[in-house]
C-alpha cells in the first residue's frame, strides 16, 4: 500500500511522505531532562514524540492532497473543508447535512468531510486512508501515554510506600504522610526524600543536623541520628540518671540529646562524662564538692553539677582537669589544710590524683607545724606547706625540700637528743611521693 501511495503522489508531482524513523524522536528539552525521568517516563515521552511526528506528517499530506483537489484545508488539523455549493440565490441547500446560508455540504458516517463529486477515486481513497491513519495514530499515542502514566503512578506509589515503611518503624510515619500529594503530581520518586527533608516537621525532628552543618560537620542520616539517640538513652539509663534527661516529646524528639548530636559527642564520650560526674563529683566526699564550688563557683555555681558535666560546650578534658583540682583541694581540706585553685591545678598537671592528695596532705599535716617551729628556732629558711608538697608529691624541687626537712631534724636531734618530730614517721622515708 505504501508503494501505491508513493506512486500516486509522484503522479501529482508531490514529494514522497517522510518514512517513519526507527529511532524515537526526542526533542532537546526532553533530552535535557532525561536524567530526571525514570525509564518508563522517558519511554512514554519518546512514544508521544514519535506519535506527534506521525500526526504532523499526516497533516502535511492532507494539506498537499487538498491543494491538488482545489479544496480548502484547516492548517491546524490538515482536514479538508469542502466547497459550499450555492443555489441560484447564493444560498446553500436546505436538505440533510445543510444548515442554512453558506453551510457546509454533507458529511460521511464518521464525520469526515465529503469531497466534491468527480474527485479521482484513487486520490479520494488515499485521502481517506491518511485521515484514518491520523486518527489511529492519535488513539495509539493516547493509549501509550495512558499506560506509561499508569506505570509511573504505580512507581511513585511504590516509592512512597517504601519511604513510609522506613520511617514508620521509628514511629515517624506522620512525617511522610504529607508527601501523598506528590504521588499524583508527577514528581520523580527520587525527589520524595528531598521534599521530605524540606518540611518544617522534618527539620524540627532532626534539628541537630542543622547545628552540625553550621559547624562544618556532615548531616546524619535518619537511621544514624535515631541510633545515636538510642545509645545516649542506654547510657543514661544504665547510670540511673533521671528520666527528664532523656524524655521524649512530639515525634519521639529528645531535645536533651540535640546538643550532644550537634556537638558530635560520641556515646563513649557521654559515658565518660557521666562517670566523671557521678563517681568523682556527685558520689565524692563533701570536701570535693566544696572545693569544686570554691574553685569554680562562677562557672559551675551551686546548681546542677551533672548538667555542667553533660554540657558538650565544655570539653571533657577541661572538665576532668577541674574535677581533679577539686579532688586535690578536697584532700587538703580533709587534712585540715588549704590549697589555692592555681596550686591545685598545678599539682594536677604534675600527675597528682585525688587519692594521692588525701594520703599526701595527711602526711604533710603531721609534720608541717613542727617544721615551721624548727625553722624559726634555728633561723633556717621557712619550712612551708609548698616545701612539704614538693617532697611529698615528688615535684621538681623534691630533693631540695627533703634536705631542708632533714637538716631541721638533725638540728633538733643534736640539741635535744632522741628522735626529731619532723624526721620521724612517714616524712623520713627515702622516696618522695610514696606517702
Amino acid at each position: 500500500m505504501a508503494d501505491e501511495r508513493d506512486r500516486l503522489r509522484r503522479q501529482l508531482g508531490l514529494a514522497p511522505l517522510p518514512t517513519k524513523s526507527a529511532a524515537p524522536v526526542v526533542d532537546e528539552r526532553t533530552q535535557a531532562r532525561a536524567k530526571t525521568f525514570t525509564a518508563d517516563q522517558l519511554e512514554a515521552r519518546q512514544a508521544q514524540a514519535q506519535a506527534a511526528e506521525a500526526l504532523d506528517a499526516a497533516r502535511k499530506a492532507n494539506i498537499d492532497l487538498a491543494k491538488q483537489l482545489g479544496t480548502k484545508v484547516d492548517p491546524n488539523t490538515g482536514k479538508v473543508i469542502p466547497k459550499r455549493p450555492t443555489g441560484p440565490t447564493g444560498l446553500g441547500p436546505t436538505g440533510p447535512g445543510a444548515t442554512g446560508p453558506g453551510a457546509t455540504g454533507p458529511t460521511g458516517p464518521t464525520g469526515t468531510p465529503v469531497v466534491p463529486a468527480g474527485t479521482d477515486p484513487a486520490l479520494l481513497a488515499l485521502l481517506q486512508q491518511l485521515q484514518q491513519q491520523n486518527l489511529q495514530a492519535q488513539l495509539a499515542a493516547q493509549a501509550e501515554a495512558d499506560r506509561r502514566a499508569a506505570a509511573a503512578q504505580a512507581e511513585r506509589q511504590s516509592a512512597y510506600d517504601l519511604l513510609y515503611q522506613q520511617f514508620n518503624q521509628y514511629g515517624l510515619g506522620a512525617l511522610v504522610e504529607p508527601l501523598k500529594g506528590y504521588i499524583t503530581s508527577g514528581i520523580n520518586p527520587s525527589e520524595f526524600t528531598i521534599r521530605l527533608r524540606e518540611t518544617d516537621a522534618y527539620k524540627k525532628r532532626f534539628a541537630a543536623n542543622q547545628a552540625r552543618i553550621n559547624k562544618g560537620l556532615r548531616a546524619l542520616s535518619e537511621a544514624e541520628y535515631i541510633g545515636l539517640e538510642d545509645q545516649y538513652q542506654d547510657v543514661m539509663r544504665r547510670y540511673g540518671l533521671p528520666q527528664e534527661y532523656y524524655a521524649r516529646g512530639d515525634m519521639g524528639r529528645q531535645e536533651g540529646f540535640e546538643k550532644f548530636i550537634g556537638g558530635d559527642v560520641s556515646p563513649v564520650e557521654l559515658e565518660d562524662r557521666v562517670q566523671t560526674a557521678q563517681r568523682r563529683v556527685i558520689n565524692a566526699a563533701p570536701q570535693v564538692k566544696a572545693a569544686l564550688t570554691q574553685f569554680y563557683g562562677a562557672e559551675i555555681g551551686n546548681g546542677d553539677i551533672l548538667a555542667y558535666v553533660l554540657d558538650p560546650a565544655k570539653a571533657i578534658e577541661n572538665i576532668k582537669r577541674k574535677v581533679t583540682a577539686a579532688e586535690i583541694g578536697g584532700g587538703a581540706m580533709r587534712a585540715g589544710l588549704g590549697v589555692a585553685r592555681a596550686r591545685a591545678e598545678e599539682l594536677g598537671q604534675y600527675g597528682v590524683t585525688g587519692e594521692q592528695a588525701v594520703t599526701g596532705f595527711g602526711t604533710i599535716a603531721s609534720g608541717l607545724e613542727r617544721g615551721r617551729q624548727l625553722s624559726q628556732i634555728y633561723k633556717q629558711p621557712d619550712y612551708t606547706q609548698a616545701v612539704a608538697e614538693a617532697e611529698v608529691f615528688a615535684l621538681p624541687d623534691a630533693e631540695k625540700a627533703r634536705r631542708q626537712r632533714r637538716k631541721l631534724g638533725q638540728l633538733e636531734t643534736a640539741e635535744f637528743g632522741g628522735t626529731s618530730g619532723i624526721t620521724g614517721g612517714a616524712l623520713d622515708r627515702e622516696r618522695a611521693g610514696q606517702y
